[in-house]
């Protein structure tokens, strides 16, 4: 059964949005499938009276929206996030339609908070936002003209998600594990990145590039907070052992030269 609540855990994030009336006829599209938690991150105007004229009614929206300086504010405290993107690029997450990511945006909003996430209005999404995501979601289009404007991807993104709740039969069941949330993954990768580094693993002059398809690697695997938990644990246990290792050629080193100094 359809349960409105559910509604609240969603929050809908616009990144870098470059026109405050996109921003007011994204909260008008919100409002009308009963989502009403916006965040903002780094508006170049906002709040601003085209915003409110645009919402046509959606004022409310617009007044409690959360700006926010980086996208990691906004998906603090997040379990799954899809991020929306009209092109198809050389990567490895994940890429869906919004019929098949809805439902699953759903089960986890059942329990926690979750994440529908918009870029600019000309570029989208950077690749380092994409990497914060779980699933990448690409509205089917007219390859020969694909584009649509942000209010209007949002209001189809926002109309899935209420028809995967009120019409196609979705089981609403809880997510029976807990997920890792968005900065606890966030804390797992700089503190993978830092072992990589002193363990040597970075041979490249692009560590930024293998650390992307980590992230994709990871953002299939779904991490719930034990696995956050144990890989961690072996990280620590990396460097305590690349520590010992160090040591032990250090002292080894140091009984070398005695031996020659004798």
């Amino acid at each position: 059964m359809y349960k409105p609540e559910i509604l609240t855990n969603v929050r809908v994030v616009l990144s870098h949005t470059t026109h405050p009336g996109n921003i007011g006829a994204a909260a008008r599209a919100m409002k009308t499938m009963g989502l009403e938690s916006l965040y903002l991150v780094n508006p170049s105007h906002f709040p601003d009276p085209q915003a409110d004229t645009m919402s046509c009614g959606a004022e409310d929206v617009l007044r409690k929206a959360a700006v926010c300086g980086s996208i990691d504010e906004a998906l603090q405290g997040t379990v799954f996030v899809a991020a929306m993107t009209a092109r198809l690029r050389d990567i490895s997450h994940e890429v869906l339609t919004p019929r098949e990511a809805m439902p699953l945006l759903a089960q986890h909003a059942a329990r926690d908070r979750v994440a529908l996430l918009f870029g600019t209005e000309m570029a989208g999404l950077t690749n380092e936002e994409m990497g914060k995501s779980h699933v990448l979601v690409r509205i089917p289009a007219n390859p020969q003209y694909s584009s649509l404007n942000l209010a209007a991807a949002v209001q189809v993104a926002c109309y899935e998600l209420s028809v995967a709740m009120q019409y196609a039969g979705l089981s609403l069941r809880q997510v029976e594990v807990e997920p890792a949330r968005h900065e606890e993954v966030e804390r797992l990768f700089v503190h993978l990145e830092q072992v990589l580094r002193q363990i040597g693993f970075f041979n490249s002059k692009h560590p930024n590039k293998l650390m992307q398809k980590l992230r994709r690697l990871y953002a299939r695997a779904r991490l719930e907070q034990e696995e956050i938990n144990i890989l961690r644990g072996i990280l620590s246990a990396t460097t305590w052992y690349n520590a010992q290792l160090k040591k032990d050629e250090s002292e080894k080193e140091e009984e070398r030269r005695g031996k020659g100094e004798g």
